[in-house]
């Protein structure tokens, strides 16, 4: 007995439009009882459309790319129930995975010309036969939406008929966060181009290339490593008496004692009690490589941006060996002198703002460093000293670190430290 029945979209709630993204059977095909016949797909969500009816395919009347509702006509089936039982011993999966390039649709080319106009961001190398719908079962495209990955930017997948696998996003993943051309990560969009001229006048100053550099590179650590800032502030009312004393001692031309110069060795010798933050964590992820040296990356401001040389074996060094060789590497930074290996090798860095002012902010990490301690202005505070308060001066501190390879607890273990060693200069002679 042969009769015709048709296969249209159930209720699928108050949707107007939903989008065809692939279409699995063609005129022809012997389609079994709850076999999926197309994949929808919302803006929240994908759905496997069933088949309502068991026969040979008729007629197709959709194709992806196309936009379908409730009750629009998917297909018709002849239900033949001589046509019916002849596949039954065949695996349903292989009628699921009916090739998709065969069905009586246009060419792939017009398929792309039914995509949106404005495409997502994607990664410059980005195939153009990566455009349009991509082929993926709803598992694999929640997988990458719940990654942040707009599916429909990746190439051709490695499962059968180029269908996508999860492994395929995976790997989309890792090639986006190790391009060093990526200027968005996966899944991230970038930002619109505004023409500012349409509000008023707008002039366009290129950027340099130690600011485009810069950029780079903090664009880079912020999307790879989970940064935590610690605050807090160090009394160093009795550093600054003994700097200032030292300073009165030098006569005309001598070059004067910061208080950076004891943060840097207030830092060395935390390091030395914390081995952590003087490493740097493996491009796998499964080593942390312990350095034997302490170098210290100090930013400088300079006219075309922030430079950062390298003071190379602090721990070794005087404060008026520090104090000289700063002076000089800032002096050759401002001049634009700077040698890429006055600038490399750094172990940790110091970032301070005390000359201009604030009271605290958020340095980044210079990566592969773990860690970076941030200084702005000191000021005189009244503390509380058990009995009454006093004056005091109080440095503030803002420390960031890898969460990776630092966390919490010893992050402020570490601050402490730091803080006792300028609160009381002696301690950095045990």
């Amino acid at each position: 007995m042969t009769r015709l029945s048709e296969i249209k979209v159930p209720d699928v709630g108050n949707v107007a439009e939903i989008d065809v993204v692939e279409v699995l059977i063609k005129v022809g095909d012997i389609v079994v009882l709850e076999q999926t016949v197309a994949t929808l797909e919302t803006d929240k969500a994908s759905m496997e459309l069933p088949a309502s009816s068991a026969g040979k395919v008729q007629e197709v009347f959709i194709k992806p790319g196309d936009k379908v509702s409730e009750g629009t006509l998917i297909a018709t089936i002849i239900a033949d129930d001589a046509a019916v039982a002849a596949p039954a011993a065949q695996p349903v999966v292989e009628k699921v995975a009916a090739p998709v390039a065969e069905p009586v649709a246009p060419p792939p080319a017009a398929v792309v010309a039914t995509a949106p106009v404005s495409e997502p961001a994607k990664l410059p190398d980005t195939p153009k036969s990566a455009l349009g719908k991509a082929h993926a079962s709803p598992s694999v495209r929640l997988f990458a939406r719940e990654l942040g990955v707009d599916i429909n930017t990746l190439s051709n997948g490695s499962g059968r008929k180029g269908r996508l696998l999860k492994e395929d996003v995976k790997n989309f993943i890792k090639n986006a966060m190790s391009n060093p051309q990526t200027k968005a990560g996966a899944g991230i969009p970038s930002i619109p181009s505004v023409d500012f001229s349409v509000f008023g006048e707008a002039e366009v100053l290129k950027l340099s290339k130690i600011k485009r550099l810069t950029g780079q590179n903090l664009s880079r650590v912020w999307l790879n490593l989970p940064m935590v800032t610690y605050h807090d502030e160090a009394d160093i009312t009795d550093m600054e008496a003994f700097r200032n004393s030292l300073n009165a001692e030098k006569v005309k031309g001598e070059i004067k004692i910061t208080g950076l110069m004891f943060i840097i060795k207030a830092l060395v010798a935390a390091m030395q009690q914390f081995p952590s933050f003087n490493a740097s964590l493996s491009s796998d992820g499964e080593s942390l490589i312990l350095k034997k040296y302490i170098n210290v990356g100090i930013a400088v401001d300079t006219p075309n941006g922030l430079v950062v040389p390298v003071l190379r074996n602090v721990n070794n060094k005087s404060i008026n060996e520090l104090a000289a060789e700063l002076a000089e590497k800032s002096e050759k930074a401002r001049l634009g002198k700077l040698m890429p290996g006055d600038m490399q090798g750094g172990c940790i860095t110091i970032s301070s703002l005390g000359g201009i002012g604030g009271t605290a902010f958020t340095p980044i990490v210079n990566a592969p460093e773990v860690a970076i301690l941030g200084v702005t202005r000191a000021k005189m505070q009244p503390v509380w000293n058990g009995s009454e308060f006093v004056p005091r001066l109080m440095l503030p501190l803002d420390l960031t670190y890898d969460h990776r390879v630092i966390d919490g607890a010893e992050g402020a273990r570490f601050m402490a430290v730091i803080k006792q060693n300028l609160s009381d200069i002696r301690r950095l002679l045990l």
